[in-house]
């Protein structure tokens, strides 16, 4: 049974061999790429023109394979031509080598500024890269270096791919790549050398030669000649102190006699330190023949002076300190803060005033004695008059974040009206070194909603970004702005207007903060008209008249035609002779009272006029030209009428939220209309008592002209004669209009409840002020700061006229005017265009670095400072710009003395710091340093690169030439050889 069951118990394994491996799979992957990308056959393209590498646009596509586990990113790099003929493609002969293979011996592009390494090392416009996809990953062993490369092999002869394909071993900081082209008949290897330290055999141009020359293995005994092209790159680090214009400011003098108040109203712009870190001047001999000069380690024939062709690139510093930058940024660090004004500075000064004040008599002598209060002359000690005293109480007069000197300084550039001794009329102050009116760049603020830059607003959020930076950081900011909300009470206890502000209503335009100022500013004329009334005898008599549109808010049911009113309705004025403080406000004396009751509280109803013909008509401005009341033929008068309250953007917002909640009903459209009518029935109330015996038809035809039809018809005489009527809107049954002129009372302006109660609106304002953190301050005022730096980067671009910057202040104004317009823009969107605006700095900077260095005003010839301009402006634009002339023009001399200069700085320096020993050492030295010391004028070159050309037979003399070419660069810490020699593989 045993034996039975032994070979039931063994089990047979098959392998099967047509199953493919992981390796073939990985094969197959990459010829899938190379099909997909189209890349199969021969694509022979234009022969390449000169500088394409870097004028060209270079594109990429990648793919992801993967062997076994191990992923690989597969990119085709290739610089974007016409199209060939596909014709002429194929009447392409086999034999012909491929493109890559061609692009080897082209001369044209040697040493592009910028470009792929693997365009500088070989020349090529296409080609392949294999490379692990992770970037800590590497492929390091020899075997896996070895499996790649025959995995590249076998797919480029599958396919037919005549592009070059690459892989990149060892880790991607060395850029080692190995690869493969191949073609009919032909191969082309791509091999590298890297080492960080160079044997002495190979720092000249011999030596390299011999390597070459070996490593073609020639079997021709006349070698056919080997084109060599050279450059050497020479760094100028030191610039001496000064070739660097910029000087820091002076913080003292922001304060000294000499510069005065007006340096807060000014920005600081420039680089605190040379944005141009190093210049290199690349020295380069295109086309040499083996035999022409001598290059090895006793002697040298490659002078730079003697170089054909001069290139020149700068390096930038990497973000230079930059003054303009650097005060935005930090003004922008507020608004993350969250410590509240009393927080920072200690106690509330606005409470302690509130105690002081607390007394109930001052209340009631107020409103016994109607007189105004005395007016204190206004002075810059005045001006900083209660939060100092506050301030010393607790913190003690050393510990104020700003000394008087600093703060009198900056409330007089705010406010200049304080040093005058003549009584303020309110005329805002103008700076003439604004731009006009009118202008592109006075109406920035209309697209940034920041605030003109002539206004107070804007001057404050200047002084606010200097003391942030310069006198006291967060805790200077708090204090001026408490400084400033004292005195903005200051001003509307005692009717001083503020300065710096357009009159009329708040300007929707602009930042919020700056409307709540024009908001105290009204507050404050309304006021001050008031009491100026109050001194001279009560009159109906106009004391002061006001321009502009009166009781627009009340049409619910066409506001277009709300705005045509009579060219006369311009001149409607306002009377504020003895308007009283109080919002509840009732004239209830008898003469009064019986008028009412004797002649017309239902005045606008039919009869009315009659009984109402005999009061005396009160409020009167002027007459309306010649239009006479229908009834009764007497002259329509324009009314005294209250002008509408003023609004800021936030006060609009809450009223239309209001009005919002009060639903689509019946009752609340009812509601809402009746709220929104109150200026409407102000105006028919003064227009009943200037105009008695008057009809709802009278007051349209001034009102709202378009809403009363005139047609001319036929009497019954036969005459033609003009008759109107209401248009339909208003005869729709219990409108708004009907509604509000049978309510109406005749009385005048001066008489009525006040629409706009200033010192509600006032008080509102100023604890508006009061409780704005540091943080919501910034916010208001940032986009003033950036307007002004805006304006700024602008002007000092103008100074230079660089190209490039105007594109990019215009993209920043647009950028800023779509960020600025929402209500709070978001940090990220903010710090975008705070360092849009520090790299124009910096450009600026760079172009004011260049010009100093390369002395474009010191030339004397016009033709060469345009030469020099034009060089400079290049500089900044281009990665790298020709030297016209080389070292013999104009640019290349000046080059050339700047590397003196340099030398012998570093020569004395060395002079001064050796000893005796090092003097015997450096006479004794290598032959490679007294080589570098016969050319004195310029440093021992920071980078050599050379490229040797040829096209040999190979393996076998009867072989078809090929092109061979090896670059070699060397620096002071790397070495490296990158060679593609073709061979033959006809018979191979």
């Amino acid at each position: 049974m045993a034996a039975d069951s032994e070979p039931e118990s063994e089990v047979f394994e098959i392998t099967d061999f047509t199953t493919a491996s992981e390796w073939e799979r990985f094969i197959s992957k990459v010829e899938e790429v190379l099909n997909d990308w189209k890349l199969i056959g021969n694509s022979v393209g234009k022969p390449l023109e000169k500088g394409i590498f870097t004028s060209g646009t270079w594109e990429e596509k990648s793919d992801e394979i993967s062997f076994a586990d191990f992923k690989f990113s597969v990119t085709h790099h290739y610089l974007v031509q016409e199209s060939t003929d596909k014709e002429a493609k194929d009447e392409v002969l086999e034999d012909v080598i491929p493109q890559s293979m061609q692009d080897l011996l082209c001369m044209n592009n040697d040493f592009p500024p910028r470009a792929h390494c693997l365009v500088r090392w070989y020349g090529l416009r296409e080609f392949v890269v294999i490379a692990p996809a992770a970037n800590n990953d590497a492929v390091l062993s020899e075997s896996k270096c070895n499996l790649l490369l025959s995995s590249v092999s076998i797919a480029l002869g599958n396919t037919g791919c005549q592009v070059p394909l690459f892989v990149q071993i060892h880790h991607k900081w060395r850029r080692m790549y190995v690869g493969e082209c191949q073609g009919p008949g032909v191969r082309t290897d791509f091999e590298m050398v890297h080492l960080r330290k160079v044997p002495n055999q190979y720092t000249h141009l011999s030596g390299l030669l011999d390597i070459f020359k070996s490593k073609i293995g020639c079997p021709l005994t006349p070698l056919p000649p080997v084109n060599i092209a050279i450059r050497f790159t020479y760094v100028l680090q030191d610039w001496q102190q000064y070739f660097w214009p910029q000087q820091p400011p002076d913080i003292d003098a922001l304060v000294g006699g000499e510069v005065g108040g007006l340096e807060f109203g000014k920005l600081p712009f420039g680089a605190c330190e040379d944005p141009i870190s190093e210049l290199h001047l690349a020295t380069t001999w295109p086309h040499l023949t083996e035999g022409i000069i001598v290059d090895n380690d006793v002697y040298s024939d490659l002078d730079p002076m003697q170089a054909p062709h001069w290139s020149v690139r700068v390096r930038k510093a990497d973000n230079p300190q930059c003054l303009l930058g650097d005060f935005v940024t930090e003004f922008f660090k507020i608004c993350r803060r969250k410590e509240s004004t009393d927080e920072i500075l200690g106690r509330s000064t606005f409470e302690e005033e509130g105690r002081e004040i607390a007394d109930i008599t001052h209340a009631l002598s107020k409103l016994t004695e109607p007189a105004p209060v005395p007016i204190h002359k206004l002075s810059v000690s005045n001006m900083v008059h209660t939060a100092k005293k506050k301030i010393r109480k607790h913190r003690g007069v050393e510990e104020s974040p700003l000394n008087n000197d600093v703060l009198n300084t900056i409330l007089l550039f705010l406010f200049p009206d304080a040093a005058s001794e003549k009584p303020l009329d309110g005329t805002s102050s103008t700076d003439n070194s604004n731009p006009p009116l009118e202008s592109e760049e006075y109406n920035l603020y209309n697209q940034f909603k920041s605030a003109p830059s002539d206004s107070l607003t804007y001057k404050l959020a200047l002084c606010l970004c200097m003391i942030n930076f310069y006198h006291g950081g967060l805790k200077g900011v708090a204090h001026l702005w408490q400084e400033f909300v004292l005195e903005m009470r200051f001003r509307w206890e005692n009717n001083f207007l503020i300065p710096g502000l357009a009159s009329g209503p708040p300007d929707l335009r602009c930042c919020l903060l700056h409307q709540k100022l024009q908001m105290l500013n009204c507050c404050i004329e309304r006021k001050k008209a008031r009491d100026e009334g109050r001194k001279t005898s009560p009159s109906d008599n106009v004391t002061n008249t006001y321009s502009g549109d009166a009781g627009k808010s009340g049409d619910q049911l066409g506001p277009d035609n709300l705005r045509e009113t009579d060219k006369d309705k311009g001149e409607v004025g306002k009377s504020w002779d003895s308007w009283s403080d109080s919002e509840e406000e009732f004239f209830e004396c008898l003469s009064d009272t019986e008028e009412l009751k004797g002649n017309g509280q239902e005045s606008g109803k039919k009869g009315g006029p009659k009984e109402m013909a005999s009061l005396k008509p009160e409020g009167r401005l002027h007459q309306h030209g010649k239009l006479t009341l229908l009834h009764n033929g007497e002259p329509l008068y324009i009314p005294v009428t209250q002008e509408p309250a003023p609004m800021t953007e936030d006060l609009l917002e809450e009223q239309s939220e209001v009005l919002a909640k009060l639903g689509t009903s019946a009752e609340g459209a009812h509601l809402r209309a009746r709220m929104q009518s109150a200026c409407l029935l102000s105006d028919m109330e003064s227009f009943k008592a200037a105009n008695p015996g008057c009809f709802l038809e009278d007051f349209v035809r001034w009102y709202s002209p378009r809403d009363y039809i005139e047609e001319e018809v036929v009497d019954e005489k036969g005459n033609m004669v003009l008759k109107g009527e209401l248009s339909a809107r208003m005869k729709i049954p219990s409108n708004m209009w009907v509604e509000a002129w049978e309510t109406a009372k005749p009385i005048p302006a001066r008489r009525q409840r006040r629409l706009f109660d200033d010192t509600r609106e006032a008080e509102k304002v100023l604890h508006y002020l009061a409780v704005q953190k540091p943080a919501d301050l910034a916010r208001h005022l940032l986009p003033c700061v950036i307007h002004a730096a805006v304006l700024k980067v602008k002007e000092e671009e103008s100074l230079e006229n660089i190209s490039s910057v105007k594109k990019i202040i215009k993209q920043i104004i647009s950028h800023s005017s779509k960020v600025l317009h929402f209500p709070n823009p978001e940090d990220k969107k903010l710090e975008e265009i705070i360092h849009q605006i520090t790299n124009v700095e910096a450009i600026i900077a760079r172009a004011r670095s260049l010009k100093a260095k390369f002395g474009t005003e010191k030339c004397e010839q016009e033709e060469e400072k345009e030469d020099l301009e034009r060089f400079v402006s290049c500089l900044l634009e281009q990665p790298e710009v020709l030297v016209v002339g080389a070292g013999r023009g104009h640019a290349g001399r000046i080059i050339h003395k700047l590397f003196v200069n340099a030398q012998r700085h570093v020569i004395l320096f060395k002079a001064a710091t050796m000893t005796p020993a090092e003097e015997e050492l450096k006479r004794m030295g290598p032959p490679e340093e007294k080589r570098q010391n016969l050319a004195a004028d310029f440093p021992p070159p920071a980078g050599r690169e050379l490229i040797l050309r040829t096209a040999v037979p190979r393996p076998a003399p009867y072989s078809r030439a090929l092109p061979q070419r090896m670059y070699s660069v060397l620096t002071k810490e790397d070495f490296r050889l990158a060679g593609a020699f073709s061979s033959d593989t006809s018979f191979f």
